[in-house]
């Protein structure tokens, strides 16, 4: 994960002080690429924790489709409690549109569905698309989509995932990103049969919040270990069948936590 901490570092030393929606302020940077291979591990930050179980639980709840934040907190996640109304609801955010993508005449489309349908009877399109970012429906969901967008590649038999981001909270935000689709990547693979490949994440705005830079300066003081091996635990038989039990992670070694507000 050493093109993480490079990012860290490029932002930290060449970043431009701008204003930002939350009024936190970011130091930012403007198009940045970071490349994975995924055969090679899964790529977890190993300088401070990451959640593995808020990644996981928060991608079954994209792929559930759901906009109300009930299931993460039956399972202990609260990442999205900040932006959820009195109820719960976020609108038709990330799996929403995964799931039931909404066409102006009406048509309720499953991308997720088709995707899987794609990869296996049309491996090598150019249109393995799985859209987040519909501009009908952004005035209804509470935050817009970040990962607007992830498109997938097959050759050789490997399946690679490149994630598109229009904006990164790189120190809190990015290494959730980063594994999400990596696992992600994982699941679609073994459903249709590949194996893994890289995984390129593509950001527009990649910034770090003022308040983040002494927890920036305490991260980049560290060096990282060899990052983990993942594998699942069985098959499911669909994508809709994955537990959280399905997911192992092995030889996760990682400096401790390094806690920093959540600009809302």
């Amino acid at each position: 994960m050493y093109s993480y901490l490079d990012l860290l570092k490029d932002i930290k030393n060449h970043g431009r002080l701008r204003q930002d929606r939350t009024g936190t302020g970011t130091y930012s940077v403007f198009g940045r690429e970071l490349r994975f291979d995924l055969s090679l591990g899964l790529p977890v930050v190993t300088t401070k924790r990451v959640h593995l179980k808020s990644v996981i639980i928060e991608l079954l709840w994209f792929i559930r489709g759901e906009g109300n934040i009930a299931y993460l907190k039956e399972n202990g996640v609260r990442i999205w409690d900040e932006w959820a109304s009195e109820t719960g609801d976020l609108g038709p955010v990330y799996g929403c549109q995964w799931r039931a993508w909404k066409n102006a005449d009406g048509v309720i489309i499953d991308q997720l569905a088709q995707l899987l349908h794609n990869l296996v009877h049309d491996p090598y399109s150019r249109r393995h698309i799985l859209q987040a970012w519909n501009v009908g429906e952004l005035s209804k969901m509470a935050l817009p989509p970040c990962h607007v967008m992830s498109q997938f590649y097959i050759a050789d038999g490997r399946l690679s995932c490149k994630l598109t981001q229009r904006s990164a909270d790189v120190f809190l935000g990015l290494p959730f990103n980063i594994v999400s689709y990596s696992l992600l990547t994982h699941m679609l693979a073994q459903q249709c049969g590949y194996q893994v490949g890289d995984i390129i994440c593509s950001v527009g705005d990649c910034h770090i919040y003022t308040n983040h830079l002494e927890a920036v300066e305490t991260q980049l003081k560290r060096s990282p270990y060899p990052i983990p091996q993942f594998s699942f635990a069985r098959k499911p038989s669909s994508i809709d069948d994955y537990k959280l039990e399905d997911f192992i992670v092995e030889n996760y070694t990682h400096h401790p936590t390094i806690k920093a507000p959540i600009a809302v």
